[in-house]
């Protein structure tokens, strides 16, 4: 299989919808994997090259020769421009992960534009490697602006939330 047959492959598995799609012949292993509605913004395609199996039948680990990826652009909220800011306090993500405003799905968020906060009081989760870490605020305040969407990933220092500290 050449990098065009694979590029088109990855082309109809983007268009058709689909979340995941493997193929394994003899001598190549594909699989790809796209965004599941916004939730992840990404789409990856791991290609395996397997060697030709020895005659001793004995296990050979085997390791990705090429990886394709592609990503699709994120959409970044607006951020308030420096003179809007200037007496705010941000909230800066202290870990990689996955960003949400609610405790569980069926719980309301934890905190909403508008909403008076106190020093120690829960602003989010952030979900890394299966462990929901609950972040807290640093100062007492009102959250004036909410600058990560739910279920979104987030990098670490990266802005979560504008708290007006008056």
């Amino acid at each position: 299989m050449d990098i065009k047959e694979i590029q088109n492959l990855i082309r109809f598995v983007a268009k058709s919808g689909a979340h995941e799609v493997k193929l394994e012949t003899e001598d190549i292993k594909i699989t790809i994997k796209t965004a599941a509605d916004n939730v992840l913004p990404e789409q990856q395609t791991i290609v395996q090259h397997l060697p030709a199996m020895p005659a001793t039948g004995a296990a050979v680990p085997v390791a990705p020769t090429a990886v394709v990826e592609a990503e699709v652009p994120s959409q970044k909220p607006d951020t308030p421009t420096p003179s809007d800011d200037a007496n705010l306090i941000t909230v800066k993500s202290p870990i990689i992960g996955t960003f949400y405003r609610k405790a569980a799905p069926d719980k309301p968020a934890l905190v909403e534009v508008g909403a008076d906060v106190k020093q120690g009081d829960v602003l989010c989760v952030i979900e890394a490697m299966k462990l929901f870490n609950e972040i807290e605020s640093e100062v007492s305040g009102k959250i004036v602006k909410i600058l990560v969407d739910d279920a979104s990933p987030v990098e670490f220092d990266q802005p979560l939330f504008l708290i007006d500290p008056s």
